[in-house]
């Protein structure tokens, strides 16, 4: 059996990471097999509330409590994730997707190479246009780079068109893509990346 492929999730508090994966699973949940883990400081909030709201069985979801900054969790230290990974992996052998969601965290935030195969770095409209000018480690490194809740543009005063222009700057040939997960719109283009990108489903067809 090979190995899942590890893919992290990374971004501030609130900018969609745990509503990310539950829209994911949901929509691919009948093409591959999946599995989360959450990290929060003291709690596993997102693990319940993924459990509530997705459509992973709770056995497919693990929470890891860091007790101190999340940054350490999956860069310095990444014992406690790596340990939920082999979990994981021993309940369900067939695994071939496992999301590591990070805490919330700064802009600098990047996943350990020893811990995930890909990363996903995700920010919102509502934290200001200027949020891709500050050009962090996080949404410079990760593989895939999204801008969610573009609903909320008009009310926060944030252009879209500048968004994209110092995305695509820092970016280079790197995807990124704009999203209102609420809607689902543009996660069309998260999940094609999964399936092109990182799975290669389409080599196989």
């Amino acid at each position: 059996m090979s190995e899942p492929i590890r893919i992290g999730i990374g971004g501030p508090v609130g900018a969609g990471k745990t509503q990310l994966v539950e829209r994911i699973t949901r929509h691919m949940s009948r093409e591959i097999s999946m599995a989360a883990i959450t990290n929060d400081i003291y709690t596993i909030e997102d693990a319940k509330i993924l459990a509530a709201n997705g459509i992973l069985p709770e056995d497919r979801i693990i929470g890891v409590e860091t007790g101190g900054c999340p940054h350490t969790a999956i860069r310095e230290d990444t014992s406690m994730n790596t340990a939920a990974i082999e979990e994981l992996k021993r309940r369900h052998p067939d695994l071939q997707v496992i999301f590591v969601e990070s805490g919330g965290d700064n802009l600098s935030a990047t996943f350990s190479p020893e811990l995930v195969d890909f990363s996903i770095y995700i920010i919102d409209v509502a934290q200001g246009e200027k949020i891709p000018r500050k050009a962090g480690q996080g949404m410079i490194k990760s593989d895939l780079f999204i801008i969610n809740k573009t609903d909320l543009a008009p009310y926060v005063g944030a252009d879209l068109s500048i968004m994209e222009r110092d995305s695509k700057e820092f970016r280079g040939d790197k995807p990124f893509c704009f999203t209102n997960l609420k809607t689902d719109e543009g996660l069309e283009k998260v999940i094609e990346w999964i399936r092109h990108d990182v799975l290669m489903l389409d080599l196989a067809e």
